[in-house]
């Protein structure tokens, strides 16, 4: 057992037992109150590290778009706050998980559900606290899921197109062409580390399609306006050329010993773009909405159906029954002509056809990749209640309170619901299966499987033969812990 379990054992949880085995009675809503104590640290500690793992991925993932944008502290703050709304729909359910398997895993570890059973308490009354705060958690996770979620996906997207058109810092290579600014190319010989100083400065500016203007100086430096939209330069000791095209023959230079040359940057500063400036994708909507647009596209796809049936059925007709007099055959070659005619009256049905199917096609896949969606919003939030039925059963084989044990069955579990998830999304998009199979299947077999558990360990003490794991893994892994159990039982 972990410190906190040892701690509400020794004096609660203590007492409780106690007065249990003494009485043959359990009071059920301390029992209750015990119980969803001793979820209430697993789940805290799961979502932090789960949540942190889930965001340390995305910032791997998004660090060659962020990197190196001059972005503000502000900005990445608003990315990294968006896209914890996704993390924490996944987040939850897979807490919930971790935080059953300790908590029933630490309460068989003790021999307390022993004692709880003995008092007259059956497994299904204990998991009936935690079955009912798992059905607030899927209706909070649901309303989250609905109404937060789009909105948050739909600014995180808005904010990663923007740091994705936004260019890197200005920089000028000595001995190199600069031609980050539009219509410019800029040369410098040598530069100054840590300086906007610049030496041997060629500017050419070819903006103007009349006139092409070279600028040079000996020395110069550079710097950017506070609103970052221009680059200013001021120049010394150089001389301007510019060659107009429209007046031929006429050559003008300038020379100066001072000049500020004013260059239009655009890109290099953070524009944050609205949000009705991007169209809303399926998920950054919410159901009401998803149902809604169905609904039209619905209505488009019966409209397609029938006029692919309409326009094929005419067109055989057509071409069947011709009218008359529409051919006179008056030599044997007009029946050639006539049959060359017909073929191409049937390509050109062909190709109609095709493309109103394509049209149909597209509609419907568009309306199952919505379905999705919808149905999506309401399986992942219930993966917390089949995660309770899954989890109760599988801690009290398990026999093991500690992290380690939770998450590594926890994450295979949830390996399993994900690749559900993935495959049935795919099947779904190609019409394979429907979309309400696609996002439940998952919920069903995994649900199923926790009630077959339940009752199986309801009925009769299950346990997991940790030994036939052992033989797999190298001793020092194992914990003196564990090899002492392991021991004790061998003997």
């Amino acid at each position: 057992m972990s410190g906190l379990q040892k701690n509400w054992h020794a004096s609660y949880g203590s007492a409780l037992i106690e007065s249990a085995a003494t009485t043959c009675y359990i009071d059920n809503v301390k029992l209750a109150w015990y119980i969803l104590r001793r979820h209430f640290g697993p789940f805290v500690f799961s979502m932090i590290v789960i949540t942190f793992i889930f965001l340390l991925q995305f910032l791997m993932q998004s660090m060659d778009q962020i990197v190196g944008k001059g972005l503000s502290l502000y900005v990445i703050a608003q990315l990294i706050v968006f896209n914890l709304a996704w993390i924490v729909v996944l987040a939850v359910p897979m807490s919930v998980l971790v935080a059953v398997l300790m908590a029933f895993g630490g309460l068989s570890a003790s021999n307390e559900v022993t004692a709880i059973k003995g008092s007259g308490v059956s497994l299904i009354r204990m998991m009936l606290p935690v079955f009912v705060i798992s059905v607030g958690v899927f209706y909070l996770l649901f309303l989250f899921d609905n109404d937060v979620l789009p909105d948050a996906n739909h600014k995180a997207k808005t904010i990663m197109i923007d740091i994705r058109r936004k260019k890197p810092t200005f920089t000028i290579e000595p001995g190199q062409f600069s031609q980050e600014i539009d219509g410019h190319a800029i040369l410098v010989r040598k530069t100054v580390p840590n300086s906007t100083e610049l030496y041997g400065v060629t500017i050419f500016d070819f903006s103007d399609p009349q006139k092409f203007t070279t600028i040079t100086a000996e020395r110069g430096k550079v710097g950017f306006s506070p609103d970052l939209k221009q680059i200013i330069m001021l120049l010394y000791d150089g001389e301007v050329d510019e060659y107009n095209n429209s007046q031929v023959g006429v050559y003008q230079r300038v020379r100066f010993q001072h000049q500020q040359i004013v260059l239009k940057a655009q890109g290099f500063a953070y524009e944050q773009s609205s949000e009705s400036a991007f169209q809303r994708g399926d998920r950054e909507l919410s159901t009401d909405s998803m149902r809604t647009i169905v609904a039209g596209m619905q209505n488009d796809a019966d409209i397609l159906r029938g006029q692919v049936d309409n326009y094929v059925r005419q067109s055989f007709l057509g071409l069947m029954n011709p009218a008359p007099n529409r051919f006179v055959i008056s030599t044997p070659t007009d029946s050639a002509g006539i049959f060359e005619l017909t073929e191409s009256r049937i390509a050109s049905v062909s190709n109609i056809t095709r493309s109103l199917f394509s049209s149909y096609d597209n509609t419907r896949r568009q309306i199952y990749s919505y379905r999705v969606e919808i149905e999506k919003k309401y399986s992942i939030p219930f993966a917390a209640i089949v995660f309770i039925f899954l989890g109760a059963p599988l801690g009290m084989m398990s026999r093991r309170g500690n992290f380690g044990v939770s998450a590594g069955l926890s994450l295979l579990f949830f390996l399993v619901y994900w690749a559900f998830l993935i495959a049935g999304e795919k099947l779904a998009d190609r019409e394979l299966l429907s979309p309400f199979m696609a996002m439940w299947l998952a919920n069903i077999l995994l649900g199923g499987s926790g009630l077959l558990l339940t009752y199986k360990v309801s009925k009769e003490t299950v346990i997991i033969n940790w030994e036939w794991f052992t033989r797999f893994v190298p001793r020092r892994w194992i914990s003196d812990e564990t090899l002492n159990e392991l021991s004790r039982r061998e003997r």
